[in-house]
């Protein structure tokens, strides 16, 4: 597709999406759904005005996609309801690790002994397609840090941790593949890239987290007055917590989430000090006497949110758009439909059902736990980045082809099924 129809096609989507966003929201379907039926029509599936070649400009969609999870984990983090309290945050934790290495088990074994792939190969693709979604998953996430809906919380939570507790996965199938050093025995691997980088991950996120709110919150102390662009700061957060952790060999995803948990977290303690509360009641109000909100500082936290969400839409539109434009008729075969069922209907469930085997919570939070494995941009990264590390051809397309099927298939499943049940479980709770 030339690029003036690429914009025309684009630009049309955005006037139609925030001309008629509330008929949109009023549908029973979710946005990514019309994204990627526009993609299908338009691309080599109908009318084939344009063609999106993944394993051609695998670089770029690597990029594309590395940007839109780690947005999308800032997001998802800053809404966490505050305080944090491990009780709380256990059953994501177990979803996160536990049950995410099952998904990766169960798809390795189905990939060796139904597909015939080799070991190495499985894995990859178990790890590829095992994480949630952050980014397709905005309609069964947390809306915001006062929805206190345990099961958005789970998915919300088990999302943003489990696009890097994949990454160890990933790194073993390269290894197994003769694309990355294991070690020997396959210590450096269980040294370096399951234990080093994902407590480095985690640790650089809470403390970087923490030391922004603080400063924020040092600055207003001697300045009550004094402005912050919100948007600048999260975003240089973003970054510098993922330079940070490419720079030392730690997972950069799992540090963004939890430097977004962190800021939220410590801007909440700091709100509760005598300090701020002094802070709050000295500032002056442009407003007039009887205007409070005017004189109580935004959090950073939430000051960032909106933009980081609009960004978030846009890179869903975009890269939804790519899915639909890489498909073609013959894309949905057998094979790979097969693949996607077996991972909707038995290695998700399955793994949840047994990771929260002794969990507390009700069978319907369980299954609706099991359905809701959303897959999308972070799987896509995933792929992207393997390809970008010598996969080699031939596995590339096989995957590539697999990959897509996977995601259209969720976004169309879980996309048509997620308001009826939702709505059906808050009303059920009530």
């Amino acid at each position: 597709m030339i690029s003036a129809l690429w914009f025309l096609l684009v630009g049309s989507l955005l006037l139609t999406t925030g001309l008629f966003s509330s008929a949109i929201k009023r549908l029973p379907v979710t946005s990514a759904i019309i994204y990627l039926l526009v993609g299908l029509i338009f691309g080599p599936t109908v009318f084939n005005a344009y063609h999106f070649n993944p394993l051609k400009e695998s670089a770029l969609l690597e990029v594309l996609t590395e940007i839109a999870v780690l947005i999308s984990l800032f997001a998802a983090g800053v809404k966490m309801p505050m305080p944090f309290r491990l009780q709380r945050w256990k059953t994501p934790i177990v979803l996160a690790t536990l049950s995410m290495t099952l998904t990766v088990a169960f798809v390795a074994a189905f990939c060796v002994y139904v597909l015939r792939m080799p070991l190495g190969a499985a894995i990859l693709l178990g790890a590829i397609v095992a994480p949630t979604d952050p980014v397709l998953a905005t309609d069964i996430q947390i809306q915001n840090h006062e929805d206190h809906n345990r099961l958005r919380f789970n998915l919300t939570a088990e999302a943003g941790m489990n696009d890097g507790s994949a990454f160890p996965f990933v790194m073993l199938g390269l290894g197994l593949l003769g694309l990355h050093e294991l070690g020997d025995m396959g210590m450096r691997w269980l040294l370096v890239d399951v234990l080093w980088a994902t407590l480095a991950g985690v640790l650089i996120g809470l403390a970087m987290g923490r030391l922004v709110a603080r400063l924020v919150w040092k600055l207003r102390q001697k300045n009550a007055t004094q402005t912050f662009w919100h948007d600048f700061l999260g975003l240089g957060l973003i970054a510098v917590v993922y330079g940070l952790s490419e720079l030392i060999e730690a997972w950069g995803f799992l540090a963004v989430f939890f430097a977004a948990v962190s800021l939220r977290h410590t801007e909440h303690k700091l709100a509760a000090e005598p300090e701020t509360k002094t802070l709050q009641e000295s500032m002056p109000s442009d407003a007039g006497s009887g205007d409070v909100e005017a004189q109580v500082p935004e959090p950073v936290s939430e000051g960032s949110l909106v933009f980081k969400e609009h960004l978030e839409r846009l890179s869903e539109l975009l890269l939804v758009l790519l899915v639909g434009g890489s498909l073609f008729l013959d894309s949905w075969s057998f094979r790979a439909v097969g693949f996607a069922a077996f991972l909707f209907l038995v290695a998700r469930p399955a793994s949840v059902l047994l990771g929260l085997a002794f969990s507390r919570g009700s069978w319907r939070m369980r299954g609706m736990l099991g359905w809701f494995g959303v897959r999308g941009i972070g799987s896509l990264y995933y792929l992207m980045y393997a390809i970008e590390h010598g996969l080699p051809e031939d596995l590339a397309l096989e995957f590539i082809h697999i990959t897509l099927v996977v995601v259209a298939l969720s976004i169309l499943l879980h996309g048509i099924s997620v308001k009826p049940m939702m709505a059906s479980f808050l009303r059920r709770k009530k």
